[in-house]
């Protein structure tokens, strides 16, 4: 099992969770978050001068997976997320050695 952990745009939200509904990855976790990466924030211009905001708003997806889907997962996330501008976001994905489902005591892959 992988846990994916996706840091994209709050506007891109909607369409990237009806889009993991609609192949049936339904179990997600939302954070918004702010962060920023090698795009260092932006400048606005305005009439008192020039601000830099360092920390965006983003959003970070949580899923938890089987090994096996972890690729179309990704894979839906980079075609529904990107706009082909910088800060689209980036995709992490480790490893995950237990689930434990609270309500039933089930483990393993029973408790996805």
């Amino acid at each position: 099992m992988n846990k994916i952990e996706a840091i994209i745009r709050p506007e891109r939200l909607t369409a990237v969770k009806d889009a993991l509904a609609e192949a049936g990855f339904v179990g997600l976790n939302v954070v918004p978050v702010t962060g920023r990466g090698n795009q260092r924030g932006v400048v606005h211009q305005g009439r008192g001068g020039s601000v830099t905001i360092d920390m965006l708003p983003k959003t970070k997806l949580e899923l938890v997976v089987q090994d096996s889907d972890t690729d179309q997962v990704c894979d839906i996330i980079v075609a529904t997320a990107r706009t082909g501008d910088i800060g689209d976001g980036k995709i992490f994905i480790t490893s995950v050695n237990e689930i434990i489902r609270v309500r039933t005591g089930e483990r393993g892959e029973p408790a996805l």
